[in-house]
């Protein structure tokens, strides 16, 4: 199982990117390569995705664990888990911790790619490229 985590820092108060992050049907505008959500009964995320040219429909369990940290795990394949913790920085800046636990071999399965340490690096690249991407959407309100 390889573990990663990042963070941004966002323009925003805590509350505001808080409320974002919750807000799923809103993740095509800022997470490469899902095409589709949405919020579903039971605390469920479901999410169309695309990646390595395949399509795939991803299940979410999705909890709120302590204050502003929400916690995922897929039900399928691949077996994924992550977390998002939102903080102030101050009275108008957060900061957002993503964590992120897959198995490289699950994934590539899933959605093709490259193997080992170049599958790791550009998942790295992506889950960062999503964090920018979250922090444009969610200070362009």
């Amino acid at each position: 199982m390889s573990t990663l985590e990042l963070h941004v820092d966002v323009g925003v108060p805590v509350d505001r990117a808080w409320e974002s992050l919750h807000q799923v049907e809103n993740y095509p505008s800022f997470v490469e390569g899902v095409r589709g959500a949405r919020t579903e009964a039971g605390g469920r995320a479901h999410l169309e995705v695309e990646a390595g040219g395949r399509a795939r429909e991803v299940e979410a369990e999705v909890t709120d664990s302590g204050e502003h940290v929400m916690e995922w795990l897929t039900t399928g394949s691949p077996g994924m888990t992550g977390s998002f913790s939102v903080q102030p920085v101050d009275e108008n800046h957060t900061r957002i911790q993503a964590r992120l636990q897959y198995d490289p071999e699950a994934v590539r399965n899933t959605f093709g790619g490259p193997k080992g340490f170049a599958q790791t690096n550009a998942i790295e690249r992506l889950v960062r490229g999503d964090l920018e991407h979250f922090k444009e959407y969610v200070e362009r309100g």
